[in-house]
C-alpha cells in the first residue's frame, strides 16, 4: 500500500475506534441519536457519486479486454450512434453493482452527471434502449456474447498461481423463473404451477463464477442441453490448464447416453446423482451386512471458545405436543458396487447411502423407514465418504442461485421473448462474474503475508454480492480532472478499504 493510503487508511481507522471505544462511554442524559437543526444545500463545483468503487471495476475490465472482446465478438449493431455493443453489455453489467434492482433504475444512472463523468461518457443507454437491444439478440448472438465473457475469464485465470488449476468443479442446475406477464414469448407452465422460465445454470464451485446461462421454457427438464454446454465448459476448463475437471449435478443429470463420452476425456471426472430405480434399490438390499459401514459426518464448524447452551427448540416442542407426524433420521450407512447403465458400455462406481428413518407421531414412534440414494462416478481414488460429502457440496449452488435473484438480480424476466431474457440473464450476471475477477485479481506477492492475502482473496470471492457491493462498490467519492487524469477522491473510511488499495496499485489507478 502506498504511504499515503496507508496514513488515511490508519488516520480513519482510529478516528472510528475512539467512538467505538467501549471503556470512553459517559452516562448520557439522552439518546446518541441527537442531530438537530438540520439543514440541505447545493454545491456548484464539488461532484460526488455513492459508488466510486465502479471506477476500479471499470478499470479492471480495460486491463483484461472486457469491451474490446465484447465488440469483437457481438456484432448487433449496423451503425454506432453512439452506442456500441459493449456499451450497452457493460451498462447493463454496471447497474446492479451501482445498487440497481431492475432495467428501470438506468434511468437514475443516466441522470447523474457526475457517474457519467466518473466513467468519462456522454450519456449511457435509457432503460427503453436497452430493452431494445436485448430485443436484437437471437440464439446465435447470445452464445457469441457468452464465448467473449469466457475469453475473458480464460485472461483472468492466466494470472492465477499453480494450484488454482488443480481442480475445476463445474456444476449443474436449473431453476425456476417466474413472471406474471401473460404475454412472454417462450414462457410455460413449470411443474409446480409457476409461469415463467427454466434456465440452466452451468458455475465453477471454486470461484461462484457463472460459466453459462441457458434460457428456456418453464416446461422443460432440467437436464435439458445440459451436455452441450457441459462440452462448452469442459473446453474451456481443459484449455485454460486445468488438471482435471469434476462434472456435478442431481439425480437429473444423470445421463447416462453421455457417461462414457465424458469419461473418455483425459483428465475428466463425473459425479451426478443418480434415480433409485427399483433394479439399483433391490441390488443395495441384497448387498451382505460386511458391506455397510456407519457413515460419519464432519462437524459443520469448530468451536473455538466454549459450546454455547443450546437453545430450547420451540419447533420439535409444537410438533410433539401437536402430534404431526415426523421424519427423524436415526443413522446413515454406505456402500459402494459396480454398475453398468443400459446405455452405457463400461461400468462405473455406484455408491449408495441407506438412511435409517424413523416415522413418528408425537412421542409415539410409528414404524421404521429404509431409503437409499444413490451417486454414479468415474472417480476411483477417493473414498466413498468423500464421494459423498462432494456430491453435498453441489447444494452450494442454490446459494448461487439466490444470489443471482436477490442480489445481482440476473435471473429475471424483464423483457419480451426467450431469447430477449436470456440476452439479459447473460448481461446481468455479468456483474457477478466481474465480482469474482475482481477478487480473483488480488495478488498474492510471496512473502510472510502471502497466507494472510490468500485468506483475503478467498474471503472476497465468498462475499454475497450485496455485501460485496457495499464493502467495494459503495464509497463515496468525489469526481475531478486533474493533471489529464480521472480522480476519484474517497471521502469516507471503511475497514475494507486496505483490501480495496491493494488492487488499486495492482491496477496503477
Amino acid at each position: 500500500m502506498k504511504p499515503i493510503f496507508r496514513r488515511w487508511f490508519q488516520k480513519g481507522k482510529a478516528r472510528i475506534a475512539r467512538r467505538l471505544d467501549q471503556t470512553r462511554n459517559p452516562l448520557s442524559p439522552e439518546p446518541v441519536l441527537k442531530a438537530r437543526n438540520i439543514h440541505y444545500e447545493v454545491s456548484d463545483k464539488a461532484q460526488a457519486i455513492h459508488c466510486g468503487g465502479i471506477g476500479l471495476i471499470h478499470a479492471l475490465g480495460q486491463r483484461f479486454g472486457l469491451a474490446k472482446t465484447i465488440d469483437q465478438k457481438l456484432h448487433l449493431l449496423k451503425f454506432h450512434v453512439p452506442y456500441h455493443e459493449s456499451d450497452h453489455v457493460l451498462t447493463l453489467a454496471y447497474n446492479p453493482l451501482c445498487g440497481g434492482t431492475c432495467l428501470q433504475d438506468l434511468e437514475l444512472l443516466r441522470n447523474d452527471e457526475t457517474f457519467l463523468n466518473a466513467l468519462d461518457a456522454r450519456r449511457i443507454p435509457d432503460p427503453t434502449t436497452a430493452g431494445d437491444f436485448c430485443r436484437r439478440f437471437l440464439a446465435s448472438d447470445v452464445e457469441a456474447l457468452i464465448d467473449a465473457i469466457n475469453e475473458v475469464r480464460r485472461r483472468v485465470w492466466a494470472e492465477q498461481p499453480e494450484s488454482f488449476f488443480d481442480c475445476a468443479t463445474i456444476d449443474l442446475d436449473g431453476t425456476l423463473v417466474g413472471t406474471t406477464g401473460p404475454c412472454k414469448e417462450g414462457m410455460d407452465i413449470a411443474y409446480d404451477g409457476t409461469w415463467g422460465y427454466h434456465p440452466l445454470v452451468v458455475s465453477l464451485a471454486e470461484t461462484g463464477e457463472v460459466l453459462s446461462i441457458v434460457n428456456r421454457p418453464g416446461n422443460r427438464p432440467s437436464h435439458e442441453g445440459a451436455a452441450r454446454e457441459v462440452n462448452r465448459s469442459l473446453v474451456l476448463c481443459l484449455e485454460a490448464g486445468f488438471r482435471t475437471v469434476l462434472l456435478r449435478g442431481d439425480t437429473d443429470f444423470s445421463q447416462t447416453q453421455y457417461l462414457d463420452g465424458w469419461n473418455a476425456i483425459h483428465k475428466t471426472r463425473f459425479l451426478f446423482g443418480y434415480d433409485a430405480v427399483p433394479t439399483l434399490v433391490r441390488k443395495a438390499e441384497e448387498l451382505p451386512d460386511h458391506a455397510w459401514r456407519r457413515l460419519t459426518r464432519p462437524a459443520r464448524y469448530h468451536v473455538n471458545t466454549q459450546p454455547r447452551r443450546t437453545p430450547e427448540n420451540v419447533k420439535a416442542r409444537i410438533v410433539t405436543e401437536r402430534e404431526y407426524e415426523t421424519l427423524r433420521l436415526d443413522s446413515e450407512d454406505i456402500a459402494e458396487f459396480e454398475y453398468r447403465p443400459t446405455a452405457c458400455r463400461q461400468k462405473y462406481r455406484m455408491v449408495v447411502i441407506r438412511k435409517n428413518i424413523t416415522k413418528a407421531k408425537g412421542e409415539a414412534a410409528l414404524f421404521d423407514d429404509v431409503r437409499y440414494f444413490f451417486y454414479i462416478t468415474n472417480e476411483r481414488e477417493w473414498s466413498a465418504d468423500a464421494i459423498v460429502f462432494s456430491a453435498n457440496d453441489r447444494c452450494h449452488q442454490e446459494n448461487l442461485h439466490a444470489q443471482l435473484k436477490s442480489g445481482v438480480r440476473a435471473l429475471r424476466a424483464p423483457v419480451d421473448t426467450l431469447e430477449s431474457n436470456w440476452a439479459y440473464m447473460v448481461m446481468t450476471a455479468l456483474g457477478w462474474n466481474v465480482k469474482a475477477w475482481w477478487a480473483l485479481s488480488l495478488p498474492e506477492p510471496p512473502g510472510r503475508w502471502r497466507d494472510k492475502y490468500r485468506q483475503e482473496k478467498r474471503w472476497v470471492l465468498g462475499l454475497e454480492f450485496r455485501s460485496f457491493v457495499h464493502a467495494f462498490v459503495g464509497l463515496p467519492c468525489q469526481v475531478l480532472r486533474t493533471g489529464r487524469k480521472l480522480v476519484y477522491r474517497l471521502l469516507s473510511w471503511n475497514p475494507h478499504l486496505r483490501v480495496f488499495f491493494r488492487l488499486v496499485e495492482t491496477l496503477n489507478c
